[in-house]
């Protein structure tokens, strides 16, 4: 079993998470169980398959976990933008959470598909 805390990806998307959460504070009531939830869903969807690929015991189940949380962390990618393009901020200090989430996501893309492509050359 992998320890997911020696994972580099592991550690900057359980980053992820806390400032994704206090990104979408703000958002509108109205998307409570819409898109905010959705973004919450994806952000939590990365960590968590990460860890659970971990716990397998095949290089190949391990794989197949990291890419599922690649997909989840484009998706979070897709409606971060989403979000700041809809304008679900109220001020600033908002804008600037959510631009820093959105930095961060786009940042855990490259490290995961930089992580994927090391693990597909291992198996080669």
């Amino acid at each position: 079993m992998r320890d997911p805390k020696k994972l580099k990806v592991f550690e900057a998307a359980d980053d992820l998470v806390l400032v994704v959460y206090r990104a979408t504070v703000g958002f509108p009531d109205s998307e409570r169980y819409g898109l905010t939830s959705q973004i919450r869903r994806s952000v939590v969807s990365v960590s968590s398959n990460l860890v659970e690929g971990c716990s397998r015991e095949s290089a190949a189940d391990f794989k197949r976990f990291v890419e599922i949380a690649f997909g989840s962390a484009t998706e979070l990618q897709y409606q971060l933008s989403l979000a700041f393009r809809l304008g679900f901020f109220s001020d600033s200090k908002e804008r600037d959470r959510l631009a820093d989430a959105e930095e961060q996501a786009a940042s855990l893309c490259r490290q995961m598909n930089g992580f994927l492509q090391a693990l597909r050359s291992e198996n080669q």
